[in-house]
């Protein structure tokens, strides 16, 4: 969509989150409130984009980064806030869209909807999104004009009674005429309780010129700020719902929705199907046909068609689960690359490895790739056996078709068909239980009968 500037406002303190991190940092589905915003604008294509900051909010700014930011010195409200942001849209005479960096369940096509209503017949200077809340509580009305334009926006606080039963509230988002933007912003004053330039009052003001104004409804679902981590966790389960919804219908099978995790990222292929209590954190895709087993934490990683995860797995960053690979319960992935056919099913560690295909790794396995201050990276070939109770000291290599004796510990490349056994020599001694278990009985006994004589003396 051409000629559109969006200035997103993201100064704001959030003290009601109670928290050391600013407001818009705070995260919904694996990406930050402000994150979120920035992807439904960037999706128009604008000319023209920048984030409002307030002073000492640099990593705000490196969040957004490239996307470029500007600083609003002091909170003086939203006016201020655009006012502040109009030199990064200096000579700009498309349409401007101004957003809210704590509105991340706003989508794309509900700011199309903007853009198409500021360039509709009668030329609006601005137009708000509004929307119709089941509880309106002390949401700005808007007042139409008789022919179904916006009049004006009435704060709660000065509203009538008659007007405090309007059901159409003001959702904050609005676009404007870039042509005629500055000239709104400069005949804002703040003449109001709080000392503050309301952006709201452009309405007025471009009224008072002549200018028409409108409304565009939205759901309130999609407008929902955040002031606090209890609406943090309503916008969550929102956002949840979608991505549940999108996977379903994309072809993958959710058996139990409500108890899967899905990030904003996550790629569900084709008949993919996912157990009960999943997570999928950010940077996470599944190609068609795998099966996730219920319980398992999965995160930047890569699984490919027709593997099975779980139950009870962690697959970590960097990880890549081959074509048909098997990854079983109590089983922890990280950096690690896992051929096609390639099979650990349980209790064990795999990182900072490549594993071959076809190759097996038996229960308690454990790649030691860290030894306190450096990682080290192991590569295992194809089609090898490794036994159970297994520890290979990074940095090895273990060549195609070899045999790993089950309870060693690996610290020498082995060889491709070889045998490596890492473990101390077995020695028995024949009869010797017997006259163990007499000794010990002969212990015990005494025991018993030196506590008896204590008990005497008692």
């Amino acid at each position: 969509m051409s000629a559109v500037a969006c200035l997103i406002l993201a100064a704001g303190k959030g003290t009601r989150m109670k928290s050391d991190r600013p407001k818009v940092m705070h995260e919904i589905a694996g990406r930050s409130m402000l994150g979120h915003v920035v992807a439904a604008a960037q999706a128009l294509a604008p000319e023209r984009i920048a984030v409002v900051v307030g002073p000492g909010m640099e990593a705000v700014a490196k969040s957004v980064a490239p996307v470029p930011t500007v600083v609003q010195p002091e909170q003086k409200g939203t006016g201020d806030a655009v006012r502040a942001a109009l030199p990064a849209i200096e000579g700009f005479g498309g349409d401007v869209i101004v957003l809210f960096g704590d509105t991340p369940l706003l989508t794309t096509a509900t700011l199309e909807r903007l853009v198409a209503a500021r360039r509709a017949a009668g030329d609006p200077a601005v137009v708000v999104l509004g929307m119709r809340p089941a509880d309106p509580l002390q949401y700005g009305r808007l007042v139409l004009t008789g022919d179904g334009g916006l009049d004006r926006i009435v704060e709660y606080s000065e509203a009538s009674d008659f007007e405090r039963q309007i059901g159409l509230c003001n959702a904050g988002i609005m676009t404007f005429d870039g042509r005629r933007l500055p000239e709104l912003i400069a005949a804002l004053q703040a003449n109001n309780a709080k000392g503050e330039f309301f952006l709201t009052d452009t309405v007025e003001a471009a009224r008072a010129r002549g200018w028409a104004c409108s409304v565009v409804e939205g759901d309130p679902d999609e407008v929902l700020g955040i002031n606090s981590r209890v609406e943090l966790a309503d916008a969550e389960a929102i956002l949840q719902d979608r991505l549940r919804r999108r996977a379903m219908l994309d072809g993958a099978t959710l058996i139990d929705p409500k108890t899967v995790w899905l990030s904003v990222d996550t790629k569900l292929g084709r008949d993919v199907v996912v157990g009960p209590s999943t997570f999928f954190g950010p940077g996470v895709t599944v190609e068609d046909g795998v099966e996730i087993l219920g319980f398992s934490h999965i995160e930047g990683a890569t699984i490919r068609t027709g593997a099975r995860i779980g139950p009870f797995a962690r697959l970590r960053p960097v990880t890549v689960v081959g074509e048909g690979a098997h990854i079983g319960n109590f089983v922890e992935l990280k950096a690690a690359d896992l051929a096609a056919g390639a099979k650990a099913n349980h209790l064990t560690y795999l990182g900072d490895v490549s594993v071959g295909a076809k190759t097996n790794i038996g229960a308690g396995t454990i790649i030691s790739n860290y030894d306190g201050y450096n990682k080290f990276r192991t590569s295992i070939g194809a089609e090898v056996f490794v036994g159970s109770d297994s520890v290979l000291v990074a940095p090895v290599t273990v060549g195609d078709r070899s045999n790993i004796a089950a309870g060693s510990v690996i610290t020498r490349d082995v060889a491709p068909d070889a045998l490596a056994i890492g473990r101390a020599r077995q020695e028995d001694k024949p009869g010797w239980a017997p006259g163990y278990r007499e000794k010990k009985k002969a212990e015990k006994a005494e025991r018993e009968r030196k506590a008896g004589r204590e008990r005497e003396k008692g």
